[in-house]
């Protein structure tokens, strides 16, 4: 999850700094950051534990059963999977009558990883590091979910609101934020969560509080093929992607929003001698900007059809007249669609967290990234993504870790986030 920095920051209002302050100063808000502190033993071994449950991309049942089986241990109510393997728990304890809707407010983590199915899991710990393949990402940031639950089990922090806690399925590479996705495209939720807390990761550094929007396609050119030599002129998809490629590179990009554009998988051909049947491309384009990804796209479409066009008229002219060149044909397929979002300025979620970094003295700067708040943000909702506490290396590879140093910090900034958003029962 690559960051990058947001510019101006508006002033937390004086209110929200005192209203923070009074919070960390309750015993029942001490009593539990102590807690967080004697426990970490216990949140390692239960990282550890979930990381050694393989969960690749749309293949994460076995760590969603894994989840349950935690939430029910951790007390919380109506716990269930939904039908796309997101799971569900609420801490509603001690409240007394029922609440109205639009006040949960949602932490959630995400459960998938980026690796495949059959990938060694060779997770360990040495001293205060752990150390394997989605240990940190998203190991981090299910561990504070855990640790959070638990810390308001074990302790008497009173909330006004319920907490909807939530690990979610789907949001690493081509699952595509599928699991957010379907949280608030259903009734229950996408009307009744008010605030939205995404844990992802290790660090108590960053605030994600613009969505970093991205639209990946594969295209796929197809044509006769032939011999190189008996078969010269006849087109090439390769050749198309080649003109495709180059004529798309020449888009003109604005220098704000930053908007940026790859080609990141070229496959196609069966042998040097041969003209290739079919060929194909895999196209990143990102912005912070709806607007200018939807003109990348068209500008992306537009080279593909120029291309086959021009290889098409190439075509004829150097086949020989005994022999009629076959058409060519072509496809793009959306394989990723992520909106994109940002937060307002004034949003009382961002006045929260920032006052809680500055009660705890903990420095964070807000920044732009693709993550799960990508779909709250997007349909204008307030959201924000941080770090599970720690400090994490090494994302995505075999050689992964995570240590344990700090945790406490962040997990104290989670909370004491938690109970400004849900509001602290009087009494």
């Amino acid at each position: 999850m690559p960051f990058s920095p947001r510019a101006e920051v508006p002033l937390v209002p004086p209110s929200v700094q005192q209203e923070i302050a009074r919070l960390a100063a309750l015993p029942e808000t001490r009593s539990a950051f102590a807690w967080l502190r004697a426990e970490e033993s216990q949140f390692a071994i239960r990282q550890l534990e979930m990381a050694r449950i393989p969960a690749p991309p749309f293949g994460e049942a076995a760590r969603s059963e894994w989840l349950q089986e935690q939430f029910r241990a951790l007390g919380l109510e109506d716990v269930h999977t939904d039908e796309v393997g997101n799971v569900f728990g609420i801490h509603a304890r001690p409240l007394t009558k029922p609440v109205s809707a639009k006040q949960y407010t949602a932490l959630s983590a995400h459960i998938d990883t980026v690796f495949p199915a059959g990938t060694p899991l060779n997770l360990r710990q040495q001293g205060n590091r752990l150390y394997g393949p989605g240990v940190s990402d998203n190991g981090a940031g299910v561990a504070a979910l855990l640790a959070v639950a638990a810390a308001l089990r074990a302790t008497t922090v009173s909330l006004a609101t319920p907490i909807l806690f939530i690990g979610n399925v789907g949001e690493e590479g081509e699952g595509d934020l599928r699991g957010m996705r379907h949280i608030f495209s259903q009734a229950r939720w996408k009307d009744s969560i008010r605030y939205s807390l995404i844990l992802d990761g290790a660090g108590s550094d960053t605030i994600v509080a613009e969505a970093l929007g991205s639209r990946r396609f594969e295209i796929i050119v197809r044509g006769p093929g032939g011999h190189s030599w008996s078969d010269f002129g006849m087109p090439n998809p390769i050749l198309v992607l080649a003109r495709a490629i180059y004529s798309f590179s020449q888009t003109s990009l604005p220098s704000s929003p930053k908007t940026t554009f790859n080609v990141g998988v070229i496959r196609g051909g069966t042998s040097v001698n041969s003209i290739p049947e079919s060929a194909s491309m895999r196209v990143d384009i990102r912005s912070t900007s709806m607007a200018e990804m939807e003109r990348l796209e068209a500008s992306l479409r537009r080279a593909l059809e120029h291309a086959v066009e021009e290889e098409s008229r190439v075509s004829q002219r150097r086949t020989a007249s005994q022999k009629r060149a076959s058409g060519l044909s072509h496809e793009i397929v959306p394989i990723g669609n992520r909106p994109a979002g940002e937060l307002d300025g004034n949003a009382r979620i961002l006045k929260v967290i920032r006052a809680v970094d500055a009660h705890l003295g903990n420095a964070a700067q807000i920044q732009r990234a693709s993550t799960d708040a990508n779909i709250p943000l997007s349909l204008g909702r307030e959201a924000i993504a941080i770090g599970g506490g720690g400090v994490g290396g090494g994302a995505h590879t075999l050689q992964e870790w995570f240590d344990c140093t700090g945790r406490d910090l962040g997990l104290k900034r989670i909370l004491l986030t938690l109970m400004a958003l849900a509001g602290v029962a009087e009494g």
